[in-house]
């Protein structure tokens, strides 16, 4: 790969980097949902790594988000806490299944968790 090919390659990554953060930034949470469709069609990320490079991703810009948010609004700590506890057990779950399961079971729920809030957020 020539010089060139690796500037526009890093320079794609980096828009797909900066278009998740946005996504993120903006609407406090989603950068997800638009990370593992650019990691996989944009990038060519295999399914599964996909999925968790989008989970590896999130988390700094998800603390980066936090701090921002809790400097400039309040949050409801109460809540937080026992969501906390959820989201810990959710995400190990999640983790497990994800390196059980095949590709095509991980896109069909990906695609049923997309389309239930597309349609959520629609009404």
């Amino acid at each position: 790969m020539d010089s060139k090919s690796k500037a526009k390659k890093w320079a794609l990554i980096i828009s797909c980097g900066m278009l998740i953060g946005f996504v993120n930034g903006f609407f406090g949470g989603g950068g997800g949902m638009i990370s593992v469709p650019l990691l996989e069609r944009v990038l060519k990320i295999d399914n599964k790594k996909s999925h968790a490079t989008a989970m590896a991703v999130i988390f700094p810009l998800s603390i980066v988000s936090a701090i921002i948010y809790g400097l400039n609004t309040s949050i409801d700590w109460i809540n937080l806490s026992f969501v906390t506890i959820g989201v810990t057990a959710g995400g190990i779950i999640g983790a497990f299944l994800l390196n059980k399961l095949n590709n095509k079971v991980i896109r069909i729920i990906f695609i049923i968790i997309m389309l239930s809030a597309g349609i959520r957020m629609l009404f």
